[in-house]
């Protein structure tokens, strides 16, 4: 009797729903610390001969920086470097190039680097006077330096997750769904990672969270459509 007893014990182990055991969702806050690298550039040539050796804390800053740190003076560019070419340099073009240039599309920050850079190289060859065109101001090389905070919040449960996200600042949106993409092997963000540890059951939930754009919307936006899809997701598991 006691050997049947024990089997039923491992079968009920076995058959325990998937991420039942599952680690809580720990909500950390963020951010980031400017600091200088001591690099500027006067020139376009100058800035690309910069890109080519800036460490790459440097052009992550120039990219994502902005959304936890706005700058207002014009929104429509995403990338410090497609700003600085637009309003220092006059150059509507190359700014036009840069300002499409997405960083969630390359495997690394060397990879967007080269891209930079290659930009930059083909616009001189169309233009030499683009070569000793100096500008109004000089673009300074910043890096970012991230601080994480603990807000003793946690998430056990996917079901909880709709309303924590609504309550989070965009600290915490920056750190679980940008910043998660530099810092881990899977590249993905912590809501997609902790979601997927219970098992097939928030495919779909994760697949619609990977078409947010990253980079493209605001941490309100962010936030907001973060928000939405998973609030709209757990309303369907629970029908």
């Amino acid at each position: 009797m006691a050997k049947a007893k024990n089997n039923r014990k491992g079968s009920a182990s076995k058959t325990q729903a998937p991420g039942a055991d599952a680690e809580p969702f720990i909500i950390k806050n963020c951010a980031l610390v400017s600091i200088s690298t001591a690099k500027r550039a006067l020139t376009l040539r100058e800035l690309g001969n910069r890109l080519q050796t800036i460490q790459s804390a440097s052009i992550y800053h120039h990219f994502w920086g902005s959304l936890l740190a706005p700058r207002f003076d014009d929104p429509e560019y995403k990338n410090d470097f497609a700003a600085w070419v637009r309003h220092s340099l006059h150059d509507a073009v190359l700014a036009e190039r840069l300002a499409v240039v997405d960083p969630k599309e390359f495997h690394d920050i060397e990879d967007l680097r080269r891209e930079l850079v290659e930009l930059i190289e083909e616009r001189l060859d169309e233009s030499e006077l683009l070569t000793w065109n100096r500008a109004e101001e000089p673009f300074i090389f910043l890096r970012s330096q991230i601080v994480v905070f603990d807000t003793h919040r946690s998430i056990k449960r996917p079901e909880r997750l709709p309303v924590a996200l609504s309550k989070m600042t965009l600290g915490s949106v920056f750190y679980h769904f940008i910043d998660a993409r530099s810092r881990t092997e899977t590249r993905i963000d912590d809501f997609s990672a902790w979601l997927g540890g219970f098992g097939k059951r928030y495919e779909a939930v994760i697949d619609r969270i990977a078409r947010v754009d990253p980079f493209f919307n605001t941490l309100h936006e962010l936030r907001e459509q973060l928000a939405l899809i998973t609030k709209d997701a757990f309303r369907r598991f629970c029908q």
